[in-house]
């Protein structure tokens, strides 16, 4: 076996573990939300339940790898009772981050394309009709939607090829920063814009009537679904970098810390777009046309205009970039663990199966667009998102928590020693009911709700 890799500093950890959580989820799909379910109360409420549900899950993830230092499967084996057979789901959590990169890299390959049209001044001067144009002639062609998916898998192979620090650790860290720094600007540009204000406290101040309009039953869930799955919980995408850390901090407070910069992207993703929308007549709940079909036109308005629009999607590609490369680490680190190869070698195995598992995904929107999995309309990419989101996902984050906290797993006690471990924020004994049977209640109900509602 070789010698298991580590990350050169606590820094790198962080970033690179909030890298994997931040994307799209964040920066597209949180402002939206935001604006679909009342406002400042949504907001309030995810907060809450990603500390009451996203971070104890976290820190399971986190506990088996850096006990193990291994990849998810060889995790469960390492950790099970003899004769047990836990380590079968780590086969299921690796075909989850097949998957989900098989969708993510199309997506991607999206933010790539529109960061090259708004530097190249396509959408200069375009009306609202050519900015239609602009998205549908994407969508519609095979060759944009594959070269550009191609090119993103491309650079992670590459990156995650380099190794372990000098290559995904320094380019992650390089990206965070960048990605900070580009959000913080943009967000200062939003905030005086006319009528920001308004935006602003739609956003940020809660208000029952708005939460009254949409349904309180509405607005908890969507918080509660939306501050799981913003963290990739239930495939081992986090369990990875625990196993690339040493034993000198406690992992609650390591969770916190990338629980919070995952919000933090996320609200101030919110600033970015929210006033925008109040400033120029938009509304805050068009959904996947805000990014595409909406703002565009906003920056069109704008003095500058191509420069905000060029900034504002390399920060979405960065976004996205980051989650692309943290879970393919994960795939990598699974080849290398289970067939004791190299990383390049790892790399571009697993690389090229999710280049080629990707193409489906390319050409469900044009080519392939009359294949409607589960109900119509649906694309190729529904179906992937259904199958990770509503099953391996919540699914796999059940089993890891019931694994971690029962006797018939690794265990209570031995999960409590190894988050505990170091220095830093310690979990109490005294709240071990709340994992052992409040946490599972709340992942079932979530599975159960979610499939409910979706052929509903």
């Amino acid at each position: 076996m070789k010698e298991r890799e580590s990350l050169g500093s606590r820094l790198g950890f962080i970033l690179l573990s909030a890298g994997c959580a931040i994307g799209i989820g964040n920066v597209w799909r949180f402002p939206y939300m935001v604006g679909e379910n009342g406002g400042g109360i949504f907001v309030l409420f995810y907060v809450l339940f990603l500390l009451i549900l996203g971070v104890p899950i976290m820190t399971m993830e986190y506990s088996m790898g850096r006990a193990t230092r291994r990849s998810i499967m060889p995790a469960y084996k390492m950790l099970e009772k003899e004769g047990s057979k836990w380590h079968l789901v780590g086969y299921m959590a690796m075909a989850g981050n097949y998957i989900l990169l098989m969708f993510y890299s199309v997506v991607s390959g999206w933010m790539l394309r529109y960061f090259v049209l708004m530097v190249t001044g396509t959408f200069d001067k375009a009306d609202p009709d050519e900015v239609q144009n602009i998205y549908k002639n994407m969508m519609d062609s095979p060759y944009i939607m594959i070269l550009y998916m191609v090119i993103t898998m491309v650079i992670t192979i590459v990156i995650c090829s380099v190794g372990l620090q000098n290559g995904v650790e320094k380019i992650t860290k390089f990206m965070m920063i960048a990605l900070i720094c580009i959000m913080i600007v943009l967000g200062i540009n939003s905030l005086i814009l006319p009528s920001a204000k308004e935006g602003i406290v739609f956003y940020l101040k809660p208000n029952v009537a708005n939460v009254k309009a949409v349904g309180i039953g509405k607005v908890l869930y969507a918080a509660l679904n939306q501050s799981f799955f913003t963290l990739s919980l239930g495939i081992g995408s986090m369990e990875i970098f625990g196993s690339y850390i040493e034993k000198d901090r406690s992992l609650a407070g390591e969770a916190i810390l990338v629980a919070g910069l995952d919000t933090f992207v996320a609200v101030v993703a919110g600033l970015i777009t929210i006033p925008a929308c109040f400033a120029y007549g938009v509304a805050p709940n068009s959904g996947p046309s805000l990014i595409f079909l909406t703002l565009p036109n906003v920056f069109i308005s704008l003095p500058a205009g191509r420069l905000w629009g060029s900034l504002f999607f390399l920060f979405m590609y960065f976004a996205a970039l980051s989650t692309m490369i943290g879970v393919f680490e994960n795939d990598v680190s699974f080849f290398i663990d289970i067939h004791n190869t190299t990383r390049k070698k790892a790399a571009f195995i697993a690389g090229t199966i999710i280049t080629v598992g990707s193409v489906p995904c390319a050409l469900g929107f044009n080519i392939l667009s009359d294949f409607q999995p589960l109900k119509a309309g649906n694309t190729v990419m529904d179906l992937e998102d259904f199958i990770l989101s509503n099953l391996m996902l919540p699914i796999g984050a059940l089993i890891c928590c019931i694994f971690c906290t029962t006797k018939y797993g690794w265990g209570f006690d031995n999960y409590l020693n190894e988050v505990n471990c170091g220095q830093g924020l310690k979990i109490s004994r005294k709240i071990s009911w709340y994992f052992k049977y409040v946490l599972p209640v709340i992942i079932a109900f979530l599975i159960v709700y979610g499939l409910v509602t979706y052929f509903k």
